[in-house]
């Protein structure tokens, strides 16, 4: 039985509330994962079968902490031999719950099952393609740039002021067409057509929606406040006739406007769902009285807002301690000391002090005073294990083994290792492709294309078009059961030389050894209990597709996997959101860096006034604030103002640090940190 007691009283009524459309606005620190998790095995409970709920977040690090936590609720019956396994609820990210709606419907949009997902590198391998062939000789394009502008405009960006410019909007929709004929041709789809192609599959195949809304019969979306356009109107086709839909979400914490999120799917819930129960969740288990204030009085500033009060029972806390430093340099060795002085004379851990700052660009000066104090560190966003130029070297290759007409794929590893297919051959055969209008390796195969390369290209090609066929026939022929794939992989992987090019490569022989060692690391998972997620029937090519599919989806895995350990936590505040620490720096609270300069021209000072808002909320026990009078850039130090936002925290419950180093030590707090010392030096 389900021990509601635990609750307090507005997480039980979110808990209890099941029919109907209801919004948690789940503040800073309040429980917010705990109400769903109970909210979903309650339901279970109270006899809605498993299967009909559909619990939605965005990220699979959250989906995964959710099944878990609902799991230990709800203990998993085992199912006897010749049963069926027993019903589960579907809890996933959007993209993942897209994919599942794609693979047994996209052949009503006229795509086959096995389509591939891109990443981002084969997206821009894509845009890249485009550009070479529409942009003007000398002309110097950031594809990396298209591509977020072709984001934005597919997910109903097209409204935003960049696009009111006629000749924008123009060559928006020029390079989408074409960068979904693209994408089509190599029967791939990347993460924005997830979502779009599922809306496009609901609005023309009302069988296809009727389906999922009789399976899917109760929702629930996390982290509502990050939604964008397509989202909203995925969640509300889904709901809009059985109307049980629970949103959870904090518009104090919405902070992604600049990736497409509205704040008004939250903020105007009503207009959709008149009949909306609202439960706030107000009581906060993280921070001490003195940080919830801060925070509180900060955000009252904001006008378009659901008003709220955080309110703890962890006492006031100390004061929030505000430093100004004279150069980014100083800022960082003084934190560093702090950091250290606090490890000795309080047992303090590394791994309970995080710096926050505004662009990645802030780092450099904590992570060289970090080196220098040989004092161990954690950089969250560094490159992701599967950014790893092996890695995507390997994953283009399943790619191609799977569908040889995804260009993206076979171009990147048609002569990696170096095979006797130039650039130059490539590019002939790419040229080729475009004017027969089919994949490079339809012009591969084609006599006709071929018979105009001299003796060697011509070769190479057709031994590479007969290493394709041949590698990937047992793919399609062979059970699972019958052959891993982490024996198939090994072998082709023999066979191309690709460990032998990878040792040649690195001048560092360990470096070399360790990219080895991530590409045998990651075979192996393609068979073992790590992937008992993954189907372990059908042939080898069903399995390889699921694999493929989790390591797109699965983007924020690299994080989650490499143990840090006892370090220091160096995190840009928009990556900090749902994350907590004892103890928090926020450095760089200076007039253009938060708020952004940017935020002026584009009207988003509310969202900069959030973003600080979220990075408070992360202390627990202290928080410091940190500003510069001057700081690097280029090589010379540029002036810096305070921030505007330090004057809307209210003066009694910041000290001034320098003003408190000046204060003289009480006896009693002297000789508790001498003695910590001592202690310290014994060992």
């Amino acid at each position: 039985m389900l021990n509601l007691g635990s609750l307090n009283l507005p997480q039980r009524q979110a808990v209890e509330t099941i029919h109907g459309p209801v919004l948690i606005l789940a503040g800073a620190g309040t429980g917010k994962t705990r109400v769903i998790t109970f909210r979903i095995a309650h339901m279970i409970e109270k006899r809605i079968s498993p299967d009909h709920i559909l619990g939605v977040t965005f990220t699979n690090k959250a989906a995964r902490e959710m099944q878990q936590r609902v799991n230990q609720l709800i203990p998993r019956p085992k199912a006897r031999p010749g049963e069926e396994k027993p019903k589960r609820p579907t809890i996933c990210t959007f993209h993942s719950l897209c994919v599942r709606i794609l693979r047994e419907h996209i052949e009503k949009l006229g795509y086959k099952r096995n389509f591939v997902i891109y990443d981002e590198s084969e997206q821009l391998g894509a845009v890249k393609k485009i550009l070479s062939q529409i942009s003007a000789k000398g002309e110097k394009t950031d594809p990396g740039a298209i591509l977020g502008l072709l984001s934005r405009y597919k997910n109903g960006g097209e409204r935003a002021a960049i696009f009111a410019d006629p000749s924008v909007a123009a060559m928006a929709e020029h390079v989408k067409k074409r960068y979904e004929s693209a994408l089509r041709a190599c029967n791939a789809v990347d993460f924005d057509d997830l979502i779009l192609l599922t809306l496009k599959l609901f609005r023309e195949h009302a069988d296809a929606l009727e389906a999922c809304r009789t399976k899917y019969r109760y929702v629930m979306v996390d982290e509502y406040q990050d939604t964008n356009a397509a989202q909203f109107e995925l969640v509300h086709l889904l709901t809009k006739e059985h109307r049980n839909l629970c949103v959870v979400g904090d518009d104090d914490q919405s902070i992604y406007g600049w990736r497409g999120a509205e704040i008004a799917n939250l903020l105007d819930l009503e207009k959709h769902f008149p009949e909306v129960k609202i439960v706030k969740l107000e009581q906060n288990y993280r921070s001490t009285s003195t940080i919830l204030d801060a925070a509180n009085a900060l955000i009252k500033n904001n006008t378009r807002r659901r008003a709220k009060q955080l309110w703890s029972e962890k006492g006031t806390g100390t004061r929030i301690n505000l430093h100004a430093f004279a150069d980014d340099e100083e800022e960082a060795r003084t934190i560093i000391e702090e950091i250290q002085f606090a490890r000795v004379t309080r047992r303090a851990t590394w791994g309970q002090y995080a710096i926050l700052f505004r662009t990645n660009q802030q780092s450099r000066p904590i992570e060289t005073a970090l080196r220098a104090a040989q004092v161990r560190y954690h950089l969250i966003g560094g490159q992701s294990f599967f950014d790893r130029r092996e890695i995507k070297d390997f994953c283009a290759y399943l790619k191609t083994f799977i569908n040889p007409h995804d260009d993206v794929s076979l171009l990147r590893i048609a002569n990696t290792p170096a095979r006797g297919l130039s650039d130059v051959t490539m590019e002939r055969l790419l040229l080729a492709s475009h004017e027969r209008s089919c994949s490079v390796y339809a012009a591969m195969r084609n006599p006709l294309v071929t018979s105009t390369f001299q003796t060697k290209s011509r070769e190479s090609i057709e031994a590479f078009v007969e290493f394709i066929e041949r590698t990937r026939a047992p793919l399609l022929l062979t059970p699972y059961a019958a052959r891993p794939l982490q024996t198939w992989c090994e072998s082709f992987l023999e066979e191309t030389g690709y460990y032998r090019d990878l040792q040649r490569s690195e001048k560092n022989p360990e470096i070399a050894e360790s990219r080895i060692r991530n590409l045998r690391d990651i075979i192996a998972t393609m068979d073992g209990k790590e992937a008992e997620t993954l189907v372990t029937t059908g042939t080898l090519a069903e399995r390889l597709e699921t694999f493929l599919e989790n390591i797109t989806l699965d983007s924020d895995r690299a994080e989650e996997e490499e143990s840090t350990g006892d370090a220091v936590t160096l995190i840009t505040m928009h990556s900090c959101k749902g994350l907590e620490f004892p103890h928090v720096y926020i450095i760089g609270l200076e007039d253009g860096l938060l708020p952004h300069t940017r935020s002026k021209t584009e009207g988003t000072l509310d969202e900069e006034r959030r973003l600080f808002y979220v990075a408070v909320t992360r202390a627990m026990l202290t928080l410091t604030i940190t500003h510069c009078g001057g700081r690097k850039k280029y090589g010379q130090i540029l002036p810096c103002q305070p921030s505007p936002f330090l004057k809307e925290l209210p003066q009694n419950l910041v000290e001034d640090a320098s003003a408190k180093a000046k204060r003289p030590v009480a006896p009693e707090a002297g000789k508790d940190m001498f003695a910590a010392i001592r202690r310290a030096i014994a060992g």
